[in-house]
């Protein structure tokens, strides 16, 4: 093929996580268990009734209903797509572009950069602290020096795992010269949310994904919590017919089962701490987390030297030594408690 793509597209890496054949993965940071085994017969009842050469609704409104009634908000504060990646894609088009800038602080997750620059939008970088949490400071100078037309807070922060507090998010959200968006991804197994901030006459939307706590990372539906001035000018920018009719009926059907949900959550941050106490008697350093995930650094070894041994034991886990600010750091997601002993054996043999 003869025709180049965009000269800066040269200067873009992707984002991408090893897909191999092991006996643990921990890489992706996924739920360990699929949904309730009523989920998958209720959606499998639904699409025998569905419409397949009806295009779907365009508005997504009872999907769009189920997640306002789940965060009791209004159905036109929610948007949807697919995946929370396609929900920031299209903030970026609607208030980034050409001559715009988002503002971003890490280590944190890589594709609020990355969706940045492939819809031609810059990209001011700052630094956190050395213990990896935001330096409000450092805030401010990018502001007041970028003027950002996008704020991203990722909270919990995707690698750290570390939170932002309400504190913090009022306080960046008051020195934020445009939107704030906070990603939290990982928002459930977090003791705090943004949520609860959300309103018409402030610039903050929250962001979610089916991905992690509904276990449907298969399914890719996202969706945000904003004003609803902003969800009307999203729903303007994003492609007709966006969502599929499957996707809007498992999303919506996926609700449901939230006491469900709400207990694997339970059960998984206090796997969480099971792990993080374990990590802490072996020669890692270890980050405090409120998400799914933990993050960790060998002491005595190149994190890549140990993610490889840990590879040939068949445990996949993240590797973070790349990234920005993150040498030698791997990342571990909390499985199922026997993944995560299967994990923490071969880890120990790998730092022997």
């Amino acid at each position: 093929m003869t025709i180049a793509p965009r000269d800066d597209f040269a200067l873009m890496a992707g984002y991408h996580s090893p897909q191999v054949d092991v006996a643990v993965r921990l890489n992706t940071n996924e739920a360990p268990e699929p949904p309730p085994e009523g989920f998958g017969l209720a959606l499998a009842t639904e699409l025998a009734e569905l419409d397949w050469h009806r295009y779907p609704d365009r508005s997504y409104s009872a999907l769009r209903g189920a997640i306002a009634a789940h965060h009791d908000v209004d159905p036109a504060q929610v948007f949807a797509a697919n995946g929370s990646n396609e929900v920031l894609q299209t903030l970026c088009l609607a208030y980034g572009g050409p001559g715009r800038t988002v503002a971003v602080f890490e280590p944190t997750y890589a594709l609020h950069s990355h969706i940045a620059r492939i819809t031609g939008t810059g990209v001011a970088t700052g630094e956190r602290t050395e213990d990896m949490a935001l330096d409000l400071d450092e805030v401010r100078r990018v502001l007041a020096e970028a003027e950002p037309a996008i704020t991203f807070l990722c909270s919990p922060n995707n690698p750290t795992g570390m939170l932002d507090d309400e504190a913090t998010v009022r306080e960046v959200l008051a020195m934020a010269p445009g939107l704030v968006v906070v990603d939290e991804a990982y928002g459930q197994f977090a003791p705090w949310s943004a949520l609860e901030l959300v309103d018409d006459d402030r610039p903050l939307v929250v962001t979610r994904t089916y991905s992690k706590t509904w276990s449907m990372a298969a399914a890719r539906l996202g969706y945000l919590i904003g004003p609803r001035p902003l969800v009307a000018q999203l729903d303007e920018v994003v492609l007709p017919y966006h969502l599929d009719a499957m996707k809007q009926a498992a999303g919506r059907l996926a609700l449901g089962f939230d006491a469900a949900m709400r207990a694997r959550v339970a059960a998984l941050v206090e796997e969480r701490g099971r792990l993080a106490a374990r990590l802490a008697d072996l020669p890692v350093t270890v980050w405090p987390s409120a998400a799914n995930f933990i993050l960790f650094r060998p002491q005595e070894l190149d994190g890549a030297v140990v993610w490889q041994a840990l590879l040939d034991r068949s445990v996949l886990v993240r590797d973070c030594s790349s990234w920005p600010r993150l040498d030698g750091c791997l990342r571990v997601t909390i499985g199922t408690p026997a993944e995560d002993d299967a994990f923490l054996a071969a880890l120990e043999d790998a730092l022997r």
